[in-house]
């Protein structure tokens, strides 16, 4: 059966050219394709996002729902506090950040970022060890770049956030996938994890709250992974950029409380709690207590990545003290009611609809996993082929579960209007009912 994606394939682009060959012409040049790039593309959200609009109905005059997003920002509901756009403004009038960063970072913002990732933990983080990036999306980039030496491993959560899985496939590290397990809360498997590690492992990526599934791992849960992390000697890397997106009953815990245990890079940025991801501020955190990654010689590396790579704007940097500091709490806490609101439409409604299950309650970020139940569709072989007929029938977005790792699985947003998300997930029923096998005639 033909594929439904009208102009986009899983499989990567050709080039017009032979890659270093002719063209039509005749004429040999000596460039073309670089084929790492397209395998590395295709495992991204950017791509299904492109994929999925392409097969939209043009003709279709009902707006686009965007259930497939992690960026809230456009929505009024959403919309960042007035004081941090003031601090922006602030430092931008004073004309004292329009030169070059220094390479980690200016002293100030890194020190606001300490103390602000301080709070709440059981001991105070260093200025020093906190590096500053581009987003979290370019944290990504150099810690990757800086962990793929020749031969080495990293182990990747299925499901997870597939920018790791691009930016370890680009640096040609290989990838070794461990599951989270939805019958056990979205856990780690932990055996698993001990079964697939070698001495070439540099380290493992936990993700909490996690995107994709919803899920917070409790501290005993966390210390199992710290300890397991230890003995296999890799280094752990903490994903938090959902840290403060936490609505359910389990506390959020931070892996820095077990830096004692094994060395810790923490991710962050600012992009989700304070709803601007285009503002691009985000950072790297070395929890090293024992001096694990500075014997080593990886924190050296770090810095010269860091050298040989851009930074986050230095007018945002001079923001961010009165952007931790001043924003109002009632931002917060107002965004985070809107999102425990439609986390909760969201698992209720998916309830009604009779090709999908949900096994486990969204409780933090701005997603929730849920099962694709083939068996009950007539038409529809696979998740791809279900979000592609989605958006052409319903103009609805949804990414398909292999975008994020797991195949015949689905993500979904809930993080847009409330009034919105309902008409999205009425959409959706109405699609699984049209697409559901006839019952049988007795």
């Amino acid at each position: 059966m033909k594929s439904p994606c009208t102009t986009h394939s899983l499989t990567p682009l050709k080039s017009k050219a032979n890659k270093m060959g002719e063209t039509g012409g005749g004429k040999r040049w000596n460039f073309g394709a670089n084929e790492v790039v397209e395998l590395s593309c295709s495992q991204n959200v950017r791509y299904f996002l492109n994929l999925l609009a392409d097969n939209l109905d043009r003709n279709d005059s009902r707006p686009v729902i965007p259930l497939g997003h992690g960026d809230p920002s456009p929505f009024p509901s959403y919309r960042t506090d007035p004081a941090a756009v003031e601090a922006v403004c602030d430092a931008l009038r004073s004309a004292q950040f329009n030169h070059y960063s220094t390479t980690s970072g200016l002293p100030i913002a890194r020190k606001a970022v300490a103390e602000y990732l301080s709070r709440g933990l059981s001991y105070q983080i260093c200025p020093n060890d906190v590096h500053l990036t581009a987003g979290c999306h370019h944290a990504i980039d150099v810690l990757i770049s800086t962990l793929a030496v020749p031969g080495a491993n990293i182990l990747l959560p299925r499901p997870s956030y597939p920018m790791y899985d691009s930016r370890a496939a680009f640096s040609q590290l290989e990838i070794r996938r461990y599951d989270l397990l939805p019958e056990n809360g979205w856990e780690v498997d932990l055996d698993a994890v001990e079964a697939l590690a070698d001495d070439k492992t540099a380290a493992i990526l936990v993700i909490n709250p996690c995107n994709p599934c919803g899920n917070v791992f409790s501290r005993q849960h966390l210390q199992k992974i710290a300890e397991t992390a230890s003995k296999l000697g890799v280094l752990v890397i903490a994903d938090e950029v959902y840290k403060d997106i936490t609505f359910g009953e389990t506390p959020f815990v931070s892996m820095a409380e077990f830096a004692e245990i094994v060395p810790v890079m923490l991710l962050g940025s600012i992009s989700k709690r304070w709803c601007v991801p285009g503002w691009r501020f985000g950072w790297m955190v070395t929890l090293d207590p024992h001096n694990i990654m500075k014997d080593s010689g990886l924190v050296h590396s770090l810095a010269n990545v860091l050298n040989m790579s851009t930074d986050p704007t230095t007018f945002i940097q001079g923001a961010i003290p009165d952007i931790l500091e001043k924003t109002k709490e009632e931002f917060f806490s107002s965004v985070l009611e809107t999102l425990r609101e439609c986390s909760e439409s969201c698992y209720e409604e998916i309830k009604k609809i009779p090709c999908i299950t949900c096994p486990y309650k969204p409780e933090a970020s701005m997603f929730t996993m849920v099962k694709l139940e083939l068996s009950v569709l007539e038409d529809i072989k696979d998740d791809l082929e279900f979000c592609c007929k989605l958006a052409k029938e319903e103009s609805l977005i949804i990414l398909p579960g292999r975008s994020v790792g797991l195949k015949n699985w689905l993500r979904i947003t809930f993080a847009v209007e409330p009034e919105l998300l309902k008409d999205g997930l009425s959409r959706l029923n109405k699609f699984a009912l049209r697409h559901s096998k006839k019952k049988q005639q007795p």
